[in-house]
């Protein structure tokens, strides 16, 4: 078999779905098997799967193992030359697989290669590609400086942001979000260190497979990644598990250093901790009071692509929601933040049963600039899926 597809899921059951629907389609003509790992989700994920895809194989496990052990566990039930970890808030262009497989097949020393993921509105997510964070460059990272200087080769190494975007580069980190390995290589270096409960570990593994002589790539094909409801980035959870994984790899990797400048890096850890959960505590006030302009941001307008068959179930569907939907963006944007056209959540909604997803996200980064963001409605589930939520 040429491929396994292993997606982690936990309480994302739509995203999860789309997903694979996005997925399969990707994967036509390519002799392959899909495994979801469900980390014990209470949202009725792993029956869903099962009703709408039944050529998918689930493991589902009776307790949350995180991301490291879920991952291990069906990488040591497969066989195949290749292994893509995928996270389940996704979207996958039509011929990304296909294009990333023929590229590592051409390059017998590739132990691992990610893609341009996207944000929901567009615009390029930074940690499609990042440089190993020794302890210098998790300073540059942590003081600002990589924001500051984000060309510099050293202050900016955290995200490689001196390399182009549109162009094949080799690569010192690829994301956990979206990662095709080489069985060989994991073969070689071992699998995801399950010290790691979730972060972190595909920081360590892309870091052994350097050590270990392979090359990490990044290549310019879009994906979108929702990024956060997979895993919920404003909570204090988040915070605790993120800056602990960062201590576990800096321990793992600079022991020696870590020895010698232990208390200063934890204490800039910790201080950075406390700002990200003094910032989640300001946003929960600020949106408590409805201060500023962030009480904009909760008004929600919809711009319908989806096909004409469609249209009447789409348009009863917002109708029973009172959700409106405007004739075009500009009328959407003026309608959701009529005072600041830089703010404000508006979206333009796709059709799942006719987009094509490698136009869809063409279209999204070539209007990043633009604020509205994608929106995709599935007319046989009645739900409508956004970066923020699921309308039900």
């Amino acid at each position: 078999m040429k491929l396994t597809v292993v997606i982690v899921s936990y309480n994302v059951k739509y995203y999860l779905a789309q997903c694979l629907e996005s997925l399969f389609k990707g994967l036509e003509g390519i002799a392959s098997e899909v495994v979801v790992v469900d980390n014990a989700s209470t949202d009725g994920s792993v029956e869903f799967v099962r009703a709408q895809f039944p050529e998918v194989r689930i493991i589902a496990n009776t307790q949350n193992l995180g991301f490291a052990k879920a991952n291990n566990l069906a990488i040591r039930e497969s066989s195949s030359q290749y292994v893509l970890l995928l996270n389940p808030d996704t979207l996958v262009g039509e011929k990304v697989i296909a294009n990333l497989l023929a590229f590592m097949d051409s390059r017998p020393l590739s132990g691992a290669a990610g893609v341009r993921m996207l944000h929901a509105d567009g615009k390029v997510a930074k940690e499609s590609r990042r440089g190993i964070p020794d302890p210098l460059t998790a300073f540059f990272k942590m003081s600002g400086l990589c924001e500051r200087f984000p060309h510099h080769h050293r202050m900016g190494k955290y995200y490689m942001s001196y390399l182009p975007w549109d162009a094949v580069a080799r690569i010192e980190i690829v994301s956990g979000a979206f990662c095709m390995l080489r069985r060989e290589a994991l073969q070689d270096i071992g699998l995801l260190d399950e010290d790691f409960f979730m972060y972190g570990e595909d920081i360590d593994l892309s870091c052994r497979l350097c050590k270990g002589g392979w090359e990490n790539w990044y290549l310019p094909l879009d994906i979108i990644h929702y990024k956060g409801e997979s895993t919920k980035r404003t909570s204090y959870r988040y915070v605790y598990v993120f800056y602990d994984a960062m201590l576990i790899f800096l321990r793992k990797h600079y022991a020696q250093m870590m020895s010698f400048l232990r208390w200063a890096i934890k204490g800039a850890v910790c201080l950075k901790a406390l700002s990200v959960m003094a910032g989640i505590e300001i946003q929960k006030c600020r949106k408590r009071i409805g201060w500023g302009r962030h009480s904009q941001a909760e008004v929600c307008c919809f711009v319908s692509k989806v096909a004409p068959v469609h249209q009447q179930a789409f348009h009863d569907f917002m109708q029973q929601r009172s959700l409106k939907v405007y004739e075009d963006v500009d009328a959407a944007i003026a309608a959701a933040c009529p005072s600041d056209k830089d703010s404000g959540n508006v979206y333009v909604v796709y059709d799942c049963s006719t987009v094509v997803y490698t136009e869809m996200m063409q279209t999204l980064r070539l209007a990043s600039a633009h604020p509205f963001k994608l929106a995709m409605f599935h007319p046989e589930w009645g739900v409508m899926i956004t970066d923020k939520c699921v309308y039900q």
